[in-house]
C-alpha cells in the first residue's frame, strides 16, 4: 500500500474516532481537531485549521462538516473529502433515525411513553437559551448588530414562515456590508479567478429539486428540497437550524408535534457528531407513514438534504477563498447575517416554550438545565441522560 493510500486511511480512521466522541458542541470539537489533525497528524497547519474554520463560518451550511470536508479536500482533494464527509456523518445520522422510529413505536404501542422525554423537553430549551447567550456574546459586537438582533426577533416571533428568514438574512447582511470601509484593508495579490461549476451544481440542484416537487407533490422530494433549502441558509451552526426546522416542520406543515421535536433537539444534543443530525430525526418521523423504510429513507433524505449544500459551497470557495477575503463588503455582511441568526435563536426558545405548560416543573427544568451547562463542567450527554432518567423514576412512581 502506497504511503499517501496509508494517509487517507489514517484519516478516514481519525474522522471515524472524531465522529463516535465529538460531544460538546463546535467548542470542544475544534480542540479535538487541534489536537488530532495539528498536533499528532500534522495534516495541516494550526493556522490553516483557523482559517479553514473562519471561512466554514462565513458560509450558509454545517459548519462542522464543511471543516471536516475542507480539511479532507486539503489532504487529498474531492474525493477523499466526501469520503470524510459520509464518515463524519452517518453515526450520528443513523442514530438519530433510530431514535425517531424508537420514539414513534413506543407512541403507538406504549401510552404515555413520551413521559421519559417529560424533563428533556423543557431541558432542550434550555440548551438553546445557553445556546442563544454564548453565540450572540460570539458574534453580536456593536450597536448596529443589537438592534438587528432585536428586529429579527421580533419579526421571527410574530412572522414564522419558513419564506421569512431568507429574506431577513439577506437584508441584514446588506445593511452591513455598507460598513465595509471599517474591515481593515487586505492587498491582492492576484486577479479574482473563479472556477463555477460547484456553484452550478448547488444551484442547480436547488432549482431543480423546488421544479420536481412542485410537480411531482412526492414526499420524498419535497422533504429532499425542504432540507436543501434550510440547508443552503443556515449561517451560525446547528443551533439556528433549530427555528428553521421548527417553523417549516412543526408550525407549518404540522409533520411533528412539539414534544416530538424537543425531544428529538434533546437527544441530538446527547449524541456525538454534527448538531445538524436533528435534521435525519424530524426528516425520519416526517416519512412515518411509509413504515419501516419510511423512517430509514426520511432520515438519509434529510441528511442528504441538509448536509449537501454546505459541502457544495465550501467546494467552490475554498477554490478562491484567499482571493475572495480581501474585499471589504464580503466581511463586512457577515455582521449582519449573524445577527439576525442570533434574532432567530430568541425567537426559536420563546417559540418552542409557547407549547409546554408554563408550571414550576418546566420552568425548573429549563433553568436548571441552563444553569448546569453555564455553571458547571458537565457536559450535555450526561446532563441528557440525568433528564431521561428522571423522566423514567417519575413516571415509575407516579
Amino acid at each position: 500500500m502506497s504511503v499517501k493510500r496509508v494517509r487517507y486511511y489514517l484519516f478516514l480512521k481519525d474522522i471515524l474516532a472524531l465522529s463516535l466522541t465529538a460531544f460538546g458542541g463546535p467548542q470542544a470539537f475544534l480542540a479535538m481537531l487541534l489536537e488530532r489533525m495539528v498536533k499528532d497528524r500534522a495534516y495541516i497547519t494550526e493556522d490553516e485549521l483557523w482559517e479553514l474554520n473562519a471561512l466554514c463560518n462565513m458560509l450558509p451550511g454545517p459548519s462542522s462538516t464543511q471543516l471536516v470536508s475542507a480539511i479532507g479536500f486539503r489532504v487529498g482533494g474531492p474525493n477523499l473529502a466526501y469520503l470524510a464527509l459520509l464518515v463524519w456523518i452517518i453515526p450520528a445520522t443513523l442514530i438519530m433515525t433510530a431514535a425517531a422510529a424508537l420514539i414513534y413505536f413506543l407512541q403507538e404501542n406504549t401510552p404515555g411513553a413520551l413521559n421519559f422525554a417529560r424533563f428533556i423537553q423543557p431541558m432542550a430549551i434550555g440548551f438553546i437559551i445557553f445556546a442563544a447567550q454564548k453565540t450572540i456574546s460570539k458574534m453580536v459586537q456593536t450597536t448596529e448588530a443589537m438592534v438587528l438582533v432585536l428586529i429579527s426577533t421580533f419579526i421571527a416571533f410574530f412572522y414564522s414562515s419558513p419564506f421569512v428568514f431568507p429574506v431577513l438574512l439577506i437584508i441584514g447582511g446588506l445593511s452591513t456590508s455598507i460598513k465595509y470601509k471599517k474591515q481593515p484593508k487586505m492587498e491582492q495579490d492576484a486577479p479574482l479567478r473563479i472556477q463555477w461549476a460547484n456553484f452550478y451544481l448547488w444551484g442547480g440542484v436547488l432549482v431543480f429539486a423546488a421544479i420536481l416537487g412542485a410537480l411531482t407533490k412526492y414526499q420524498p422530494v419535497i422533504l429532499f428540497e425542504n432540507f436543501y433549502r434550510n440547508g443552503s441558509l443556515i449561517f451560525g451552526g446547528g443551533q439556528v437550524l433549530v427555528p428553521y426546522l421548527y417553523t417549516e416542520f412543526v408550525d407549518f406543515k404540522n409533520f411533528l408535534s412539539s414534544e416530538e421535536f424537543l425531544t428529538g433537539y434533546a437527544i441530538s444534543q446527547g449524541i456525538p457528531g454534527p448538531t445538524f443530525s436533528i435534521s435525519s430525526f424530524v426528516g425520519a418521523l416526517s416519512m412515518r407513514e411509509y413504515g419501516l423504510l419510511g423512517f430509514l429513507s426520511g432520515g438519509l433524505i434529510a441528511a442528504a438534504g441538509i448536509f449537501l449544500p454546505g459541502i457544495f459551497l465550501i467546494f467552490f470557495v475554498i477554490r478562491f477563498w484567499d482571493q475572495l477575503k480581501v474585499y471589504r463588503p464580503i466581511r463586512a455582511a457577515l455582521e449582519g447575517i449573524n445577527a439576525v441568526s442570533c434574532g432567530m435563536l430568541i425567537a426559536a426558545a420563546y417559540l418552542l416554550f409557547e407549547p409546554l405548560e408554563a408550571n414550576f416543573i418546566n420552568i425548573f427544568m429549563i433553568l436548571g438545565a441552563y444553569s448546569l451547562l453555564q455553571f458547571t463542567k458537565i457536559s450535555s450527554p450526561w446532563i441528557i441522560l440525568g433528564g431521561i432518567l428522571l423522566g423514567i423514576i417519575s413516571n415509575l412512581l407516579f
